[in-house]
C-alpha cells in the first residue's frame, strides 16, 4: 500500500506532497524498529492506521496559513507530521513527554525538510506558546486531558468559529464530553473512509476556550 491510498481521499494533493507521505511512511517503518513509536502489529497497515487516520482531521478543518497548531503527546509524529505535509503554509509544534520519541520524530522532521514544523520535549501544560488549534489521537481520558489546558489557556480565541481541539478517538465517549460542559460536535470517520478500521472510530472537536 502507497501514497495511492491518500490520493483516493485527498485528490487535491499535489505529487510533492505524496512523495513526503511515502517518504514519512518509510522513515517511521525504518525508527519503529529500534524504538517503539507505534505498535509493531500495525506497521504493515501505517497507511491506513497511522496516516490516513491523522488526516481524518483535514475533512473537518482546513488551517489556514499562519495558524498555529499544538500536537500533543505526538508519538510517532502523529497526526502532526501528515497534518503538517498538506498544510504547509502552517505551523505545527509537536510535543511529547517521551525524550526518546521527540529526538526520533525531530529527525524524521529534518529527513523530510519540513521547515513548518518544530519539536519539543514537554508537557502541553509547560508550553508557553499560544496556538489557534491542539490535536491529538486519544493521548488521555477527555477530563485529564482539558485540565492540562484550564490553568494558562493554550487555544486563542482568534478562530471563534472553528479553533480548539481536534481529537480522534474510537469508542463511546459523548458522556465523558458532556460531563465538563464544553461545546463539541464529533463525526464518524467512516463516512469518508471505507476500510473496516474507521468502523467505531471518530474526529471529535471541543472548543477549549
Amino acid at each position: 500500500m502507497s501514497s495511492s491510498l491518500i490520493q483516493e481521499y485527498f485528490p487535491e494533493l499535489r505529487v510533492e506532497q505524496l512523495k513526503l507521505l511515502n517518504q514519512f511512511a518509510e522513515l517511521l517503518t525504518e525508527t519503529n524498529a529500534s524504538l517503539n513509536l507505534i505498535s509493531r502489529k500495525s506497521e504493515d497497515e501505517i497507511w491506513v492506521n497511522h496516516i490516513l487516520h491523522s488526516l481524518s482531521i483535514a475533512k473537518v478543518v482546513s488551517f489556514r496559513k499562519g495558524d498555529r497548531v499544538l500536537d500533543v503527546g505526538t508519538g510517532g509524529g502523529l497526526p502532526g507530521i501528515p497534518l503538517a505535509i498538506i498544510f504547509p503554509d502552517t505551523q505545527f509544534l509537536l510535543v511529547d513527554s517521551v525524550g526518546k520519541k521527540i529526538k526520533a520524530v525531530r529527525h524524521i522532521v529534518e529527513s523530510l525538510g519540513l521547515k513548518n514544523v518544530k519539536c519539543e520535549h514537554a508537557r502541553a501544560e509547560e508550553i508557553p506558546h499560544r496556538f489557534q488549534f491542539v490535536v491529538s489521537r486519544a493521548v488521555a481520558a477527555f477530563p485529564k486531558f482539558t485540565s492540562w489546558f484550564h490553568a494558562d489557556p493554550l487555544i486563542t480565541d482568534e478562530r471563534p468559529e472553528s479553533g480548539g481541539l481536534y481529537y480522534i478517538k474510537g469508542g463511546e465517549f459523548e458522556n465523558e464530553i458532556m460531563s465538563l460542559g464544553l461545546k463539541f460536535k464529533t463525526w464518524q470517520i467512516s463516512d469518508w473512509f471505507q476500510e473496516e478500521f474507521f468502523e467505531t472510530k471518530k474526529v471529535v472537536w471541543v472548543r477549549l476556550s
